[in-house]
């Protein structure tokens, strides 16, 4: 879960968005109030925000946002516990709150609205409430047994990785067949394996690298495998300065160029020929 957190001066456009009905907005948590639209509301917020005269930005505007996955399965009661147990973990309780759900979208999350005066005029210190929300979320997310941020960086990280080695797995398997200069031989063979590989061409029209596309990811070569970049891909046509791709010929960009031509000269260094 996401939670993301400022201090506000317009209360009623605020609200307004909240409860807007063509996000299927509905209410599932509310404390001290007692009216039902914005207007109401907002109307409330400002009688007890008369009581400090200082503060300028004094509504709290929050929201938060459970993974596609636990949002799916949050009912609006749970999602009203949740948005209390994050009011709790930033001392907000005792304070006037309202918060609605929008699930207009995949990603279905909650906006919350806090008067940051309490019934004494003293307003909360919203030092660094950005950072705060962010650590409340997580521990709310804890609490309650729903993924944090870290729970999601977490698989992202182990889908990329696995994602990296099918591609690496795949080239492979490409370059140990018989070894062509073509580079367009290359391209079809990992497309065979699902993967499309997409030259990178700069505006000057060059071509300075690749890009590799598969199950909804795009990585370039050297962050697959340094085995991968476009010098090493490219150090069998070395010769030329140009390639052909679909039908066309492709200038090889210099700085691509001059990487691989150093490439080359350790291999001639490497086998003992010389220069």
């Amino acid at each position: 879960m996401i939670g993301k957190g400022s201090s506000i001066s317009s209360t009623l456009g605020a609200l307004r968005y909240g409860n807007n009905k063509e996000k299927e907005a509905e209410q599932v948590y509310s404390d001290l109030i007692v009216g039902e639209t914005a207007e109401e509301i907002a109307q409330e917020f400002k009688a007890v925000q008369e009581l400090n005269q200082i503060c300028e930005r004094n509504t709290l505007s929050f929201i938060l946002s459970p993974t596609v996955r636990d949002g799916e399965n949050l009912s609006n009661r749970e999602l009203g516990a949740l948005t209390k147990s994050f009011i709790q973990q930033m001392k907000l309780q005792e304070r006037q709150a309202v918060a609605y759900v929008h699930r207009d979208k995949e990603h279905t999350h909650v906006h919350l609205y806090v008067n940051r005066i309490d019934l004494n005029g003293r307003a909360y210190n919203d030092s660094f409430i950005g950072k705060q929300s962010q650590l409340a979320a997580e521990r709310t997310a804890r609490e309650l047994g729903l993924q944090t941020v870290k729970d999601v960086q977490y698989e992202k990280s182990r889908e990329l990785s696995r994602i990296r080695a099918e591609i690496q797995k795949a080239h492979q398997n490409a370059i140990s067949q018989d070894r062509s200069k073509d580079l367009q031989t290359y391209i079809n063979r990992m497309r065979e394996q699902q993967i499309n590989v997409i030259p990178v061409i700069n505006k000057s029209k060059q071509l300075q690298g690749f890009r590799f596309e598969y199950q909804g990811q795009s990585i370039k070569g050297s962050a697959v495998h340094r085995s991968m970049s476009a010098s090493n891909l490219l150090k069998s046509i070395h010769r030329e300065k140009s390639i052909a791709l679909s039908g066309r010929s492709v200038t090889i960009a210099p700085s691509l160029a001059k990487a691989l031509a150093k490439k080359v000269i350790k291999i001639v260094i490497d086998k003992g020929i010389g220069i």
